[in-house]
């Protein structure tokens, strides 16, 4: 867990101002504190990769989603992938992105944002790189020419649990 208790509290911030800014059809199924997941939850619920699902937008605004490997890092969402892949391209060009993590009915995890696009030049690159390495036992910027890094600058997220209650924090 690389989470600091400034994450966690940022991450609960932005959490509860979500749910309060949802419509009243969200918060019909998402109900607060029955069915919400809170920062400890989360950060506790997504340890290693987890298929994320991201959309990304077209020059033309036409939605796009495909599959990466997400990492729950620090209260954010990162993932790697080509530079030359559609998705590395369309978030360099309109970095609005929208990404989704559902395992079943068990757990849902909905956030909309901006990506940042971290390049070897960032100052987080660095200790990215490390989890990313630690994990896979190689770095993935080994694995071709040209992989970039994306981290989700969130502002809207949702952590959804069928029973929330069975999610330690």
């Amino acid at each position: 867990m690389r989470e600091t208790a400034d994450d966690i509290d940022e991450l609960q911030r932005l959490l509860d101002d979500s749910i309060g800014r949802s419509g009243d059809h969200l918060r019909s199924i998402v109900t607060p504190g029955e069915r919400t997941l809170t920062a400890r939850q989360l950060v506790a619920a997504l340890p290693g990769m987890k298929v994320l699902v991201v959309a990304t937008t077209t020059a033309r605004g036409e939605p796009r989603t495909s599959a990466v490997d997400g990492h729950f890092l620090r209260g954010h969402w990162v993932f790697s992938t080509s530079g030359t892949a559609h998705k590395a391209h369309h978030l360099r060009a309109r970095p609005a992105v929208s990404v989704a993590h559902v395992d079943g009915e068990r757990i849902g995890v909905f956030a909309h944002g901006t990506a940042d696009d971290i390049t070897p030049e960032h100052a987080d690159h660095g200790w990215i790189d490390e989890h990313l390495t630690e994990h896979y036992g190689s770095s993935p910027t080994t694995w071709a020419d040209d992989i970039a890094y994306f981290r989700m600058r969130t502002h809207w997220m949702i952590g959804y649990a069928f029973n929330a209650a069975e999610f330690p924090g």
